[in-house]
């Protein structure tokens, strides 16, 4: 039996979800603090962590930096609030293997569960930053100009053997392109094998990619393989390239010169033929002026290098990604949701999409998840993406003091008024959607507690 930690600090969500989870099959043991929840962890070794990021002593960074040092192929999933995207953005850079968001759902956490469980199981113990191939496949290009002019690149480069550096956002599909890229070359039947090593402790990120022998360190009671060896005569990915240690990143550059490498603790030097291609989102000419990055690997990396835009840049693009997500969804929910309304088409238009393509495939998952009918309706739309405007109205009226007034008291008052109703529909419609819960709302519209109470006291809410 398979089992699942989770960390909460609201005790009626652990009870809640270990009724839920022993019900479905799995052993469950709960901890309502950050510091419990780590010393249940060390001591129950679970197969799966479950945190909320907000806990009441550390933050979810924390546990979930600290889980992933004591166990490193255990697949955490974090519970964020859906105002708190740019924070799941983070998350899944450290490591995360994904985020769900409040309000909870018990089948879309379990469908979160299964899948992070099931990618632990195959190729020999290799975690899913291991594995031969990527979870969205090949990369799928829309037709608006800036993604046929990745596509004319992408073809460009992948016939050569250059090394290649992908730029682009977090959750912009840059594995996506690099596997893209692997499968229309000429070692397309070799591996590809991915690291993320914005995922990967410093001290664990030399043994990933060169190996070590047996008693080499503390910790090291077999033989290890490492990335180099398993994508030989293939292609080795590595997202975040920048986050590599100097040491790790001198031992690269030798073995990126000399296609040799050498194990942890070993002697023997091992050939290997491998074609790389590194991700980041930043420049690494930056890196390099912050003294993050070496400019000498920077050179042997920068052969060719190409930009992955942001989904909001795509235009029509985001309803071609859209709709591959839902036929994806549709078969993995044995579903048959066919498409999305055109209140839907409107929030997806004028939504931001600060997750790229991973928080368009999370909200498309979600909704169909919610779905009864045909369509996509609004209704079962993240309050997010419903409210973006709306949200982005209150949080420049919080933050930004008053303009000088250069209008006259008669249509001063009219502007006034409109803003005062749609801020007073706001903040109604965020209570409404916690059930009133006032320290909720206030987290929904990004404002502080007092703040809200006031308004509402304004209001007459």
């Amino acid at each position: 039996m398979q089992k699942i930690l989770v960390v909460d600090d609201d005790k009626d969500i652990c009870m809640l979800m270990s009724r839920f989870l022993t019900k479905n099959g799995y052993r469950v043991e709960t901890a309502t603090s950050g510091l419990e929840g780590l010393k249940t962890l060390s001591e129950y070794k679970p197969d799966l962590l479950l945190t909320d990021f907000k806990l009441g002593d550390i933050d979810g960074v924390e546990v979930l930096t600290k889980a992933k040092e004591m166990f490193p192929k255990m697949p955490v999933i974090v519970i964020t609030g859906y105002s708190d995207i740019k924070v799941a953005i983070n998350v899944m850079k450290m490591g995360a293997f994904d985020y769900v968001t409040k309000p909870l759902f018990p089948d879309e956490i379990l469908l979160n569960i299964k899948k992070a469980l099931n990618v632990q199981k195959p190729s020999g113990g290799r975690s899913k930053k291991a594995t031969s191939s990527t979870s969205t496949g090949d990369y799928i290009f829309g037709n608006s100009r800036v993604s046929k002019n990745l596509m004319k690149q992408v073809e460009l480069v992948a016939p050569t053997n250059f090394s290649v550096i992908i730029y682009g956002e977090s959750g912009a599909g840059k594995e996506a392109i690099a596997k893209t890229i692997h499968n229309k070359s000429q070692r397309k039947n070799a591996p590809f094998i991915a690291m993320d090593c914005g995922a990967i402790s410093k001290d664990l990120a030399g043994s990933e990619l060169f190996g070590h022998e047996k008693g080499s360190f503390t910790g090291a009671i077999n033989q290890k393989i490492g990335h180099f060896e398993l994508a030989n005569g293939g292609t080795l990915f590595l997202d975040e390239v920048a986050n590599l240690s100097y040491d790790v990143q001198v031992s690269l550059l030798r073995v990126v010169q000399e296609q040799k490498v050498k194990r942890i603790g070993g002697n023997q030097e091992i050939d290997v033929d491998v074609r790389i291609i590194v991700a980041s989102n930043e420049r690494l000419s930056e890196s390099i002026q912050k003294g993050k990055f070496r400019e000498d690997l920077y050179y042997r990396f920068n052969e060719f290098s190409l930009e992955v835009p942001a989904l909001r840049e795509r235009g029509e693009d985001i309803f071609t990604f859209a709709e591959y997500f839902l036929e994806k969804t549709n078969e993995e929910l044995d579903k048959d949701v066919k498409g999305l309304s055109d209140e839907v088409k409107n929030y997806f238009s004028a939504y931001p999409w600060y997750g790229n393509l991973r928080e368009l495939s999370n909200v498309i998952k979600r909704s169909t998840l919610l779905t009864e009918g045909e369509y996509i309706e609004a209704g079962s739309l993240p309050f997010e993406i419903v409210n973006h405007e709306k949200m982005m109205f209150v949080e420049e009226r919080v933050k930004e003091p008053e303009p000088e007034n250069h209008f006259t008291e008669s249509s001063s008052g009219q502007l006034k008024s409109a803003a005062s109703e749609a801020e007073y529909q706001m903040i109604l419609e965020a209570l409404k959607k916690v059930n009133f819960n006032k320290s909720k709302a206030a987290q929904l519209l990004n404002i502080d507690r007092k703040t809200l109470y006031n308004k509402m006291k304004k209001m007459n809410i």
